[in-house]
């Protein structure tokens, strides 16, 4: 048996793993599209290093498109096996793989005004259809069958809704049965919305993300403050507007939330507050058909408000022209849209008019690849490149990493505490610095022995 590590690795993007049996089955684990500018992957989103007609399963840990992006174009490109996921992911990829191929199209239509050679776009809205119709769908803590041998189990990974860690129990003729844990994105405990993640069986081999593993968060108690503080100085004292580009699954609703909540309170100023993305406000629709996600806070919070993501001042925007006129507005407000790392969608739009006025705030509330614009601002850059032109940054940058759905390193270490009889640990989903960081810092509590692999590394499991 042997794992191919066909994404993710070294980087935190573009999760795509390789489970190989001794008879040829194939297991694919997650397939997502890869999101970044570094040279050496330009060409990760239309490749592959194995041949997609020979995949016999995909298992699906979340719908981020990180995880499930790639998706249509296995499809496209010849895959006929089975995706199993939860019944949430299913829900929310039937939004994102949609909406991920009309930008493909988008895109492609795009450039192909200014390209001699047309090309076709990376997947379309077909492709996308055709990929749904593949997928076979159940509950936390249950059991599947794949086939003879082959057996899968999710767990609440508590990181989006729908999200899960994955047991794979495989019992091979002739040879004592092999378990493979993978942990997808690990959520965070005491976290709105979602339960606590709950950790996967003891495994024998483990590949583990790591992608906060040099970072511990802020503290749960303070940000709620520093975040009304934050909307305090932009919107009322400097009468700016807060731009927060934040992820349509996960961080928009959670964001939301704790805006409702504030509202409730009477805490929040009167101010209007937009959530500018049409998949965002599929998404949040798609959150409430899933109560069975929900933590005990925000089941009983329903029995005072029986609408958590939404109050009077919060205006949900479908239409572009809608959009566009928020960018012509000079009302203070705060401004709610995807996409998380400013790459694309309308958010990016709404930087590039604002981020030249220092009255204005933009609130990163996550990771962001060191490559895109989002990266930039965090790292501290004056100056930023979009839509070909550079924009001096004069608006202020805020960051609030306990916004993110990724446990931070002690967070998921106490997740990995009891995997205590691991032959081997991989290690993907980080930068490398930040691998080499946790894997000593799970030395010390006796986790490992750790491996990092290198993308396409391929590794044989005795």
């Amino acid at each position: 048996m042997k794992i191919k590590f066909c994404g993710a690795a070294r980087k935190v993007t573009g999760s795509a793993h390789l489970i190989t049996l001794d008879n040829g089955y194939k297991i694919l684990l997650d397939c997502g599209l890869y999101q970044g500018r570094d040279k050496e992957l330009k060409d990760f989103n239309s490749s592959w290093p194995f041949d997609p007609k020979e995949i016999d399963c995909l298992i699906l840990s979340h719908a981020h498109i990180d995880h499930a992006g790639r998706i249509p174009k296995l499809v496209r490109d010849g895959f006929k096996g089975k995706i199993y996921s939860t019944h949430a992911t299913r829900s929310l990829c039937a939004l994102m793989l949609l909406d991920s191929a009309r930008i493909q199209e988008r895109e492609n239509a795009y450039k192909n005004k200014k390209r001699k050679v047309k090309k076709e776009p990376l997947y379309t809205t077909t492709d996308a259809k055709m990929a749904m119709n593949l997928f076979e769908t159940s509950g936390y803590e249950s059991w599947v069958r794949i086939k003879k041998g082959i057996r899968v189990l999710f767990r609440d990974s508590g990181h989006i809704l729908g999200s899960a860690n994955v047991t794979i129990s495989i019992r091979e003729k002739g040879k004592r049965k092999k378990t493979i844990g993978f942990t997808g994105d690990i959520g965070r405990p005491n976290r709105p919305i979602l339960r606590d993640p709950i950790p996967m069986p003891q495994v024998d081999y483990l590949i583990s993300e790591s992608t906060y593993g040099d970072k511990e968060h802020d503290a749960p108690p303070n940000e709620h403050q520093r975040f009304l503080e934050i909307i305090q100085k932009t919107c009322i004292e400097q009468k700016g507007k807060l731009l927060i580009p934040a992820f349509s699954v996960g961080r928009t609703q959670e964001i939301v939330y704790m805006l409702d909540q504030m509202h409730t309170a009477g805490l929040l100023p009167k101010i209007p507050v937009y959530v500018d993305s049409p998949l965002s406000v599929n998404t949040t629709k798609v959150f409430g058909a899933h109560p069975e996600c929900y933590d005990e806070d925000l089941s009983e919070y329903l029995l005072m408000d029986d609408n958590p993501f939404g109050f009077n001042d919060l205006n949900y925007i479908h239409k572009r022209d809608d959009s566009k006129e928020l960018n012509a507005s000079d009302e203070p407000s705060i401004i709610i849209a995807s996409s998380g790392m400013i790459n694309a969608g309308r958010i990016k739009h709404h930087v590039f008019h604002n981020i030249v006025k220092p009255e204005c705030t933009v609130l990163i509330v996550g990771y962001c690849s060191p490559r895109t614009p989002g990266g930039a601002l965090r790292a501290g850059k004056k100056k930023l490149r979009l839509f070909g032109q550079e924009r001096e940054v004069k608006a202020r940058i805020e960051l609030m990493d306990s916004f993110s759905a990724h446990a931070d390193r002690l967070e998921m270490a106490d997740f990995l505490k009891n995997q205590k009889k691991l032959k081997k640990l991989f290690l993907v989903h980080g930068d490398y610095d930040t691998q080499l960081a946790f894997s000593a810092f799970l030395e010390k509590y006796g986790i490992g022995p750790v491996v990092i692999p290198d993308l396409y590394q391929e590794i044989e499991l005795n």
